[in-house]
């Protein structure tokens, strides 16, 4: 089976280097291996799943690479009993009632002149496939990503959270960029496929037939000098030092055995709370009375506070 090649790529794909311009540009600061990735699943039209801890930016590279694109992003949250009537259509009921009351209405001029039981019958089946029919489908997610004739992003959040029956509903759409609708049939994607991002948290093991139709990229906990490029991109107005120390009491924090190690996301909302305090040095006062922004727990809390003045020291004379 020959891929499906872009049409009309941006100028931003048209290589590695440039993809990881445009994220840049965009604020999202990556390694080249997310760059490179992009690039493959824009040009090989492959799904990519991305796998790592929360918070470190899988979502969002859905987000930067649909504004990077300038394509509509499709979003759909995953969550246990997801199942096509979420995920791919569902019939307009409702509709369907009223087209059925206005048949019974016009059931004299359907029916016409047939004379016999089975001619009746043969004359209501004509109308049989009008209730099943496009006027009748609701699009969900997938097939609203499939119709759009530009190309779309489509990211599938946390499909660890999913069971495995919602798996299978995705092999045919991943494969193919198509769905089969049995009332109706195959639709396939009446223009550009989309861009696929499926993220996961790594809270279930994803089956094998679901990650061969998928590029693989894990996404770890950045290492300090690139978790300040985050911080510089995010939150531009931070001073380099306090950047510095910032970066250092997060990665310092990340090595302690906590029920919740802080994210790069708590570490922007940590920066933008100092900025917010007016903060320009780090010290074990602002560090005590502000560290519920960066721990979610508070046995996490109870553990790291007898340690803020070693920690504060530790920073302070890297």
């Amino acid at each position: 089976m020959s891929l499906p090649s872009i049409a009309n790529p941006t100028d931003c794909t048209q290589s590695v280097e440039t993809i990881g311009q445009a994220l840049r540009s965009h604020g999202y600061i990556g390694s080249d291996r997310i760059a490179t990735v992009v690039y493959l699943a824009c040009h090989l039209r492959k799904p990519v799943l991305v796998e790592g801890p929360p918070g470190v930016g899988k979502t969002e590279l859905a987000r930067i690479t649909a504004r990077m694109l300038d394509l509509p992003l499709i979003r759909l949250q995953c969550y246990e009993g997801l199942d096509e009537a979420k995920a791919l259509y569902e019939w307009k009921y409702g509709k369907q009632l009223l087209y059925i009351q206005m048949l019974k209405e016009k059931l004299d001029d359907v029916l016409g002149s047939a004379s016999t039981l089975r001619e009746s019958v043969e004359r209501l089946h004509r109308h049989d496939d009008i209730f099943f029919s496009e006027d009748f489908l609701e699009p969900r997610p997938l097939l609203k990503a499939l119709r759009e004739t530009n190309g779309s992003v489509l990211l599938l959040d946390e499909i660890d959270k999913s069971d495995e029956a919602f798996e299978s509903l995705l092999l045919e759409m991943l494969a193919d960029y198509q769905i089969t609708i049995p009332e109706i049939g195959t639709i396939k994607a009446s223009g550009r496929p989309p861009v696929v991002f499926l993220t996961s948290n790594n809270t279930r093991e994803i089956s094998d037939a679901l990650k061969r139709r998928c590029l693989h990229l894990y996404i770890p906990f950045p290492d300090a000098r690139l978790e300040q490029q985050i911080i510089e991109a995010q939150v531009p107005e931070i001073g380099a030092e306090l950047r510095r120390q910032l970066v250092d009491f997060v990665q310092a924090l990340r090595e302690m055995d906590l029920r919740k190690t802080p994210a790069i996301s708590e570490t922007i909302d940590w920066a933008r709370t100092l900025v917010l305090l007016n903060i320009s040095a780090l010290d074990a006062r602002w560090a005590a009375d502000t560290l519920n922004v960066l721990l979610k727990f508070q046995d996490d809390i109870d553990r790291v506070e007898p340690q803020l003045s070693t920690l504060i020291r530790r920073v302070a004379g890297a």
